[in-house]
């Protein structure tokens, strides 16, 4: 591994997307050395979110092909450009979508966790906006994709957007903290503050949804409702918190809402839209308690649909927030995710439904269009077998 002086371009392997819902290609790309504040990382392992779904599957989005999705992964820095002084060739470390500059006013307050600094984009570099990748064969530019793109071998990724977290903590493990898990585990701690003895009602139970079900029950909620079209969905869920099951198929003429008011007495106090649709969203805020219910938003609206919501509604003491990666500060609060599962505080391992190959990736990619995984863990090549995991 070089130090930045020396570094070179890389030729190597990439899933590239080059038009919206078609399978992904395999193509060899030139990644670039780092630049000022850039870490290029070796991928160890990659796994699958909705977002890389939603975006993969967007028609018309500006300058988006080709591009390089994925942003879940773990890797070992590789090379750094001038200015980095947190990680160093060797170190292990997680890419996050959201950056954590440690300077500006939203990093330094315990308000907010969106860097004003180095605000996130869908594509290009932070800090001038250009790609790091090209095809080989033609030097075509690569877009990369929300800071990250980890569908490749290697990556270059800005060091506000880099996550130390050691080797003690099992790649495919650690790999999860890179976004979904944390996203559900800090909404629940964080963007709600879920308190002791209440009750909790989780739209969709993905990988975010059910990891709020676990940050929900670690924060002492006594009843976590999820909600959900798939039934299989509730065995994992009741070992990850989830006390009851609603099946908006099996309620008759009732709505979600409905059943869980009559459920709750009222409402549940803390509602979670973890799939990104907009009528569930106003479906998760009528489920809410009047006087003191809240509603979460999570999900990532692809077709950025307005949320319709009565006035009367947030007149009567309801209210609504988003949140981006859960609330949490990346460089701040992933180490302490990672330190809770070392200690056997935070479940991981249920979330891994799936392993395969790299090369394997389009069939992730069904797995989960299909509701037929959470997440899927894309080894890199050599990766696995020289028990670096």
């Amino acid at each position: 591994m070089e130090q930045s002086n020396t570094a070179r371009p890389i030729r190597c392997k990439a899933a590239v997307s080059k038009a919206a819902g078609q399978p992904l290609e395999m193509e060899e790309v030139e990644v670039a050395p780092p630049r000022a504040h850039e870490v290029r990382i070796k991928i160890l392992c990659t796994s699958l979110c909705h977002t890389d779904l939603t975006f993969w599957r967007m028609k018309g989005f500006p300058a988006m092909y080709p591009s390089i999705l994925g942003h879940e992964a773990i890797g070992v820095v590789e090379s750094v450009g001038d200015h980095v002084e947190e990680v160093a060739v060797g170190d292990t470390v997680v890419p996050v979508f959201l950056a954590q500059c440690g300077q500006c006013a939203d990093c330094l307050s315990a308000r907010s966790n969106i860097c004003s600094a180095l605000p996130s984009g869908v594509t290009g570099m932070p800090r001038d906006g250009t790609t790091r990748f090209s095809l080989a064969a033609t030097g075509e530019p690569v877009h990369n994709f929300i800071s990250v793109s980890s569908f490749v071998e290697y990556t270059v990724v800005d060091v506000a957007h880099v996550v130390k977290v050691g080797a003690a903590l099992p790649p495919e493990k650690a790999c999860l903290l890179s976004c979904g898990v944390s996203t559900g585990v800090g909404a629940a701690w964080k963007v709600a503050a879920v308190e002791t003895g209440s009750t909790v009602a989780v739209f969709g139970l993905g990988t975010v949804g059910l990891a709020v079900a676990q940050g929900s029950k670690m924060r002492g909620a006594k009843r976590i409702i999820g909600v959900d079209l798939n039934p299989d969905k509730f065995d994992i869920g009741k070992r990850l918190g989830i006390t009851d099951f609603v099946n908006p198929n099996d309620t008759g003429e009732k709505t979600a809402s409905e059943v869980i008011i009559e459920m709750t007495g009222g409402g549940a106090d803390y509602c979670f839209e973890c799939v990104g649709s907009a009528s569930l969203m106003a479906e998760a805020f009528r489920s809410s308690r009047t006087g003191w219910g809240k509603t979460i938003v999570l999900g990532t609206e692809g077709n950025a649909t307005p949320m319709s919501i009565p006035s009367t509604g947030i007149m009567r003491g309801r209210s609504v927030i988003g949140s981006l990666l859960g609330g949490i500060k990346p460089k701040d609060d992933i180490p302490m995710l990672a330190q809770k599962y070392l200690d056997k505080e935070l479940e991981l391992d249920e979330f891994i439904t799936h392993q395969m190959d790299f090369d394997e990736i389009n069939r992730a990619f069904d797995l989960l269009t299909q509701g037929k995984c959470l997440r899927c863990i894309l080894w890199m090549p050599g990766a696995k077998e020289m028990n670096v995991a």
